[in-house]
């Protein structure tokens, strides 16, 4: 094959990682009972007028399986990052004690379980849709090379490659979710 043609493979696979790596990011997000510091990933501080991720302000640590401590670095801080969590809107009842913020994980509901496993096939289905969008601009530009002389067998070559890169990639993002639809519905 051509090197334009390798080009081509080789992007469309970058994406189709990408896509990977933001879905397993995201269901990082999607918490399945067990408290995780990855649970405030998304709440930003209000800190001196700029908004800032929670752990850049304070440290986060999980003493067991349903609890979150967060300690401010500073002492002022504490009910800024109350509200912040309270605002995320994660479902949370942060309680301060003067020198840190103690988050209780509630055990997750049979109804709060389908709405999870829900997400996470949104998420899935957004990754997929990731992956099909690489491979239509892979074939995309697999039909520019050919205009501009690439041979057809090559072409359709390249083009058999991408659906099989495109194939592998959904069928892992079904794995993914499998195990991630399995870690939340077990009780």
């Amino acid at each position: 094959m051509t090197e334009e043609i390798d080009f081509i493979i080789d992007t469309a696979k970058e994406h189709m990682d990408g896509s990977i790596a933001h879905l397993e990011k995201e269901f990082l997000n999607i918490r399945a009972g067990k408290a995780t510091p990855q649970m405030l990933g998304g709440v930003f501080v209000d800190y001196y007028g700029s908004q800032t991720p929670l752990s850049q302000v304070a440290n986060i640590n999980v003493p067991d399986a349903r609890t979150i401590t967060v300690t401010p670095w500073e002492k002022g801080m504490l009910h800024p990052i109350e509200k912040a969590i309270m605002i995320a809107n994660l479902g949370f009842n942060p309680m301060n004690n003067g020198d840190n913020i103690i988050i209780s994980v509630p055990p997750l509901t049979e109804e709060r379980r389908r709405d999870l496993v829900k997400q996470a096939k949104s998420e899935a289905e957004d990754a997929k849709i990731g992956i099909r969008n690489a491979r239509k601009d892979a074939n995309t530009d697999i039909k520019k090379e050919e205009k501009n002389g690439t041979s057809e067998d090559i072409c359709k070559s390249a083009e058999e490659s991408i659906q099989k890169l495109t194939d592998a990639y959904i069928k892992k993002i079904d794995d993914v979710l499998a195990v991630k639809e399995a870690e939340i519905m077990k009780v």
